[in-house]
């Protein structure tokens, strides 16, 4: 059932980035991100209802922290679907969860799926001119934001221990404060545009809202590794989104990148959970 929720989730969020997408000429990568947070933070709060539950002083530092890696992960990584394609951005982004992997490896044949998912990450990567226009600062970005995801992981985990969807609502919520007062300050009143609030709303219940509340409940109950794991189908689902919401292409290189990732997924998946 976790590992479920998991995909559910990667589903719900590939689609929602596409969306959000078609936010930025609107109300750019900043806004976009604020208007995602906090309509879903909005939702979260008043399904789950967070203030009946009560917080120890542990669970209210990781939720800050899982709130404020959340945040900075969605702006770091919607300033850089301005400038790559999303399927591009999702397989960078993808060095954070990779990097939890990594460290918990402890079999060789754990050892065997990253490195092969190591080599679809290089495959996806613009070692020549054919691969497209690939912006350098793009790649910073989505880099930054796997770091960010990293933590997103760590703290998430130690955030929903003992805890629940209500978690998801306030660590949104925090995320929401961060993002904010950067989408007011860039985009102004046109971020409050009753026109754009509708697909704003959307794009925060399938990127945000569901997704989010999907990995807390999931992520108390499946090892971080295999989390980090699981979630390198993601590439494949954000190209797969981009080329039918976006008409973005990728080269054959980068297919076959996002085919070894799926299979490193799918072997590390099944290894891992067999002596987890």
């Amino acid at each position: 059932m976790p590992i479920l929720l998991v995909t559910l989730g990667m589903v719900f969020t590939a689609t929602g980035s596409s969306f959000a997408k078609l936010l930025f000429p609107l109300v750019g990568a900043f806004g976009a991100t604020a208007l995602r947070l906090t309509l879903a933070a909005i939702v979260l709060l008043l399904v789950f209802r967070p203030w009946r539950f009560k917080l120890t002083r542990l669970q209210i530092r990781s939720v800050l922290l899982y709130g404020g890696m959340m945040g900075a992960m969605n702006l770091f990584f919607y300033a850089a679907i301005e400038h790559i394609p999303l399927g591009v951005a999702v397989a960078l982004e993808f060095t954070g969860p990779l990097s939890v992997a990594l460290f918990g490896a402890r079999k060789p044949l754990d050892f065997f799926w990253i490195a092969l998912a190591l080599v679809g990450f290089a495959s996806l990567l613009p070692w020549s001119q054919t691969s497209g226009d690939i912006s350098p600062f793009g790649i910073a970005l989505a880099l930054c934001a796997g770091a960010c995801w990293a933590g997103y992981i760590i703290y998430g985990q130690r955030a929903g221990t003992g805890g629940g969807p209500h978690i998801a609502a306030l660590g949104v919520t925090a995320a929401a404060t961060i993002a904010l007062p950067l989408g007011i300050i860039t985009t102004g009143p046109a971020l409050f545009d009753p026109a754009v609030l509708p697909l704003g709303f959307a794009v925060a219940l399938l990127s945000s809202a569901i997704p989010y509340a999907l990995d807390m409940v999931a992520l108390p109950h499946i090892p971080a590794r295999l989390f980090g794991i699981l979630m390198s189908g993601q590439p494949a689902l954000a190209a797969l989104t981009g080329l039918i919401v976006l008409n973005e292409t990728l080269s054959v290189l980068q297919i076959a990148g996002i085919a070894a990732i799926i299979a490193a997924s799918i072997g590390a998946t099944l290894t891992i959970a067999r002596h987890s």
